[in-house]
Order: structure tokens, then C-alpha cells, then sequence
């Protein structure tokens, strides 16, 4: 599978909104006023993939030296073809790019698959925020710390 990542457009947002309502439950899926609210944060940003059409996508958040990633979505198809990996290191290099140093994201404790995926990139979990989600379903506090580019430390007095 040929992977395309760019910017998000605002006419993206229709395509972005279904596909997050595909990849959730509904309990748990973005309204469109909040898909659209996350998009307006300060520091937003969202990288989406597409070939022909969007198949995944990823929206993050910064401010000063603290990333966070708001949601990573793929299509169930598309999955397991490296969408979400690529998807997440661009927004790795954009969010490094930008001067931040910890990366932090929530996800479901019960989401095995979730789990390994971040695990395999380097996430590691820092707690467990009870009843986060709708259930009540807790959620673990993930983090990763991004390492110093050799020209940024090399900038340091």
C-alpha cells in the first residue's frame, strides 16, 4: 500500500467526522462540534492520509514543550498496512519540529490492540485515569519523551 500523509483541509472535515463514527463506538466517538473544537485548539494540528481517499488521520495538540495526541483514526481496512506508524511519525517530527519534548495520549484499558501499538512505538503508560470513558471504561496516561536532535543540543549554551 502506497501511503500519502498531508495537511488537513477544512473540506476534509465531513470525511474526517465519518471516519471517526467508524473507528469508535458511539459513546465514545467525537461529535462534530467537538471534532471541530479540537481543530480550533491552540497548537492543533492534523495529518491525514490519503490515496485516492482518506483512510486515517491524526490530530494533535501542543503547547510549549507538552504534545498530545487527540486521536489517531484508521480505517478497520486499512489497518495493520503501516497507515497509523506513518501517520504517527509525522506528527512525531512535526511536534519535534515545534519544540516539544513529552508526548502524552489516553487510551481505553481494555483496547489490547491499542495498547500494543503504543507500546511498540515507544509509549509507555504513567497512570490510569478511572472512568474516563463512558461505561465506566478507565484509561491509561501514555507518554513518550522525544529525544533531542543532535543540531538542538548542539544550539543549548
Amino acid at each position: 500500500m502506497n501511503i500519502s500523509l498531508r495537511t488537513y483541509r477544512p473540506e476534509d472535515f465531513d470525511v474526517l467526522y465519518r471516519i471517526d463514527q467508524a473507528c469508535y463506538e458511539p459513546e465514545i466517538a467525537y461529535s462534530k462540534r467537538e471534532l471541530k473544537n479540537y481543530l480550533r485548539f491552540p497548537g492543533a494540528d492534523c495529518v491525514v492520509e490519503e490515496n485516492a481517499e482518506i483512510t486515517g488521520f491524526c490530530m494533535t495538540a501542543n503547547q510549549a514543550a507538552r504534545g498530545y495526541i487527540i486521536t489517531i483514526d484508521v480505517l478497520a481496512e486499512f489497518r495493520r498496512h503501516g497507515v497509523g506508524s506513518m501517520l504517527l511519525a509525522e506528527v512525531k517530527r512535526r511536534l519535534s519540529a515545534q519544540g516539544v519534548k513529552e508526548i502524552g495520549l489516553e487510551t481505553a484499558t481494555d483496547n489490547d490492540s491499542a495498547i500494543a501499538f503504543w507500546q511498540k512505538h515507544g509509549y509507555r503508560t504513567r497512570g490510569v485515569w478511572k472512568h474516563y470513558y463512558p461505561g465506566p471504561r478507565d484509561a491509561f496516561a501514555m507518554t513518550k519523551t522525544l529525544a533531542q536532535s543532535a543540531a538542538a543540543s548542539k544550539a543549548r549554551p
